[in-house]
C-alpha cells in the first residue's frame, strides 16, 4: 500500500484524497462545494452541512447516509455536534475521524461566539452572551456550574467551570466563587448553570446558593449581576424573575 493511499484510508482529519477514491460522489461533492461558496451556508440543508463537515474526514465514503443517521439519532445539526462521544461511536461509518471533524466544528463555533462576547462589555452584549451559553450548555447531559468574571468595565476576564455534578446536581461553594474572583481581580460576576432536564425553573437549592454567593461577594465589593439557568428554551434570569 502506498503512503498516499494509506493516509487516505487511515481517515485523518485532513487526509490526502487517493486517486481511486469513490468517483461517483465527486460530482455531488463539487456541486455542494460550489453552492456553499457561491450562496453561503444558509443555502445548505442540515444534512448537507453535516455532509460538508464529513467530506474532509471521510474522503472514501458516501457521507450522505452518515449525515442523515446523525440527524435522525440526535434530532438536528446542533444535537449531532454536541452528542456524547460514546453515542457518536455507535453511528455506522462515522469513526474517530468523523467524530474529530464534528468536534472541530463544535469547538470553532464556540470559539467564535466566545470571541464576540469578549469583544464588548458584557452587559451591552447580553443577547449574544445568552446565545453563547445556550450553545455551550443547553445539550449537556451533566450539570455544570460556571462563573463569568468581569472587570470594572464589565468586560469578560474569564469564563470558568467551577463545578460539575450529576444529571441534576452540581456542588457550588460561595467562598470558592469569591476566592477566584479576588484572584482574577474581578469586580463583578455572573453565575451560570444548566439543567440537563431542559426545565430552567430554579430549585430551592439554586435560590439559596445564589443568596449566599451574593452576600459573600457584596462583603468584598464584588457585584453579582445575575444568575442564569440554561435549559432547552430561553435561559432563566434570576434578575428578571426578581430573585436577586
Amino acid at each position: 500500500m502506498s503512503a498516499k493511499r494509506g493516509l487516505a484510508e487511515a481517515g485523518g482529519l485532513f487526509p490526502i484524497e487517493a486517486p481511486n477514491a469513490v468517483v461517483g460522489s465527486e460530482g455531488h461533492r463539487a456541486r455542494m462545494r460550489d453552492k456553499l461558496i457561491a450562496k453561503g451556508p444558509s443555502a445548505l440543508l442540515d444534512h448537507e452541512l453535516v455532509e460538508m463537515v464529513l467530506f474532509l474526514a471521510l474522503p472514501r465514503r458516501d457521507t450522505k447516509p452518515i449525515a442523515k443517521a446523525l440527524l435522525n439519532r440526535f434530532g438536528g445539526f446542533a444535537g449531532a455536534l454536541s452528542a456524547p462521544t460514546q453515542e457518536l461511536r455507535q453511528i455506522e461509518g462515522l469513526g474517530e475521524a468523523g467524530i474529530a471533524a464534528l468536534r472541530t466544528v463544535q469547538a470553532a463555533a464556540l470559539r467564535l461566539s466566545e470571541a464576540v462576547v469578549k469583544s464588548q462589555p458584557l452587559l451591552d452584549n447580553w443577547d449574544r452572551l445568552l446565545s453563547y451559553l445556550t450553545a455551550l450548555l443547553a445539550r449537556e447531559r451533566v450539570e455544570q456550574f460556571r462563573v463569568l468574571f468581569l472587570d470594572a468595565k464589565n468586560r469578560l476576564i474569564a469564563d470558568e467551570m467551577l463545578g460539575r455534578g450529576t444529571v441534576d446536581h452540581t456542588p457550588a461553594y460561595p467562598r470558592e466563587v469569591v476566592k477566584r474572583a479576588l484572584e482574577l481581580h474581578a469586580t463583578a460576576i455572573v453565575l451560570v448553570h444548566n439543567h440537563p432536564s431542559g426545565d430552567a425553573t430554579p430549585s430551592r437549592a439554586d435560590i439559596e446558593m445564589t443568596r449566599q454567593v451574593k452576600a459573600a461577594a457584596s462583603m468584598l465589593g464584588i457585584t453579582l449581576h445575575d444568575h442564569l439557568i440554561i435549559g432547552r428554551d430561553t435561559p432563566l434570569s434570576f434578575r428578571k424573575e426578581g430573585l436577586l
